[in-house]
């Protein structure tokens, strides 16, 4: 959704982060691989080759606070695209959260922000509790 508004750097970025986070629970449901083909769709990266980088060397690209919003809002879409917030998905946005400098209890008003994405889109809104 915002995305575009995102540097070219910082897109590739964040496609690596979205891969990462959609694998860690070791499988890749088929959500989460339309939400991955979406995002690469969206930065106009279709092509782009992952390259599995560490996750501190991708979270290092993003320094405005606009591209740091974007990143988590836009990952909580792609964790909740299958419904269910795994426990490592949940390790990773907090690790995300803290390593942006985010206040710890900002996860909520995301996650109502995401339920009201998904009421608007036709999705059931409480999949994101």
């Amino acid at each position: 959704m915002f995305l575009a508004e995102l540097k070219p750097e910082e897109k590739k970025a964040f496609l690596e982060l979205a891969t990462l986070i959609s694998t860690i629970d070791g499988k890749l449901s088929i959500y989460e691989h339309t939400v991955l083909k979406k995002f690469k769709k969206e930065v106009g990266l279709e092509d782009y080759q992952i390259k599995g980088n560490a996750i501190e060397d991708v979270l290092a690209v993003f320094q405005s606070e606009r591209s740091k919003n974007i990143v988590l809002t836009e990952l909580l879409q792609l964790i909740y695209a299958d419904g269910v917030f795994h426990e490592q998905e949940s390790e990773s946005v907090r690790f995300i959260k803290k390593y942006f400098g985010f206040n710890p209890h900002e996860f909520g008003s995301f996650k109502d922000w995401i339920g009201k994405i998904n009421e608007l889109s036709g999705k059931d809104p409480h999949s994101v509790n």
